[in-house]
């Protein structure tokens, strides 16, 4: 291993659960990005539909990214991205995108490869994530 300080036992496992914290957030700021690309608007219906969970859980959510300054909504009115939602947004569906296309690359099914990076998008490094993207380009 070639890092320049010495690898604790507990580093892999904080990183973990750091990046468990976050995974909620950009799951759903890049949810509500692709609906809000594809119909206009985002509701909480196109969330419970595109995760397959309940009303109350989505609205939960919602309120937590909400006092995490990431979207803005008032009840029965449509879910809007702030601009630090927006970023991101953009940032997960890259990491996703380069995630998938590496997978691909390797002879990863497709199907399976579209469900694997959701997974994966979470927990690799910017450095992983750079080769990444280098050998998808060669």
């Amino acid at each position: 291993m070639t890092t320049s300080k010495k690898l604790d036992r507990s580093d892999p496992h904080r990183r973990t659960r750091r990046d468990h914290s976050t995974e909620t957030a950009e799951d759903y700021v890049e949810a509500m990005a692709e609906i809000i690309e594809r119909s206009g608007t985002c509701r909480v219906v196109d969330l419970t539909k595109h995760f397959g969970v309940s009303h109350v859980t989505v609205t939960r959510i919602v309120a937590r990214l909400q006092d995490e300054g990431l979207v803005v909504t008032e009840k029965y009115r449509p879910i809007e991205l702030t601009t630090q939602g927006r970023r991101l947004a953009q940032r997960s569906r890259q990491r996703h995108e380069i995630v998938y296309e590496f997978l691909l690359a390797l002879g990863v099914d497709p199907k399976v490869a579209a469900i694997d990076a959701e997974g994966i998008e979470h927990h690799v490094s910017p450095q992983t994530l750079s080769k990444f993207k280098a050998f998808v380009q060669r």
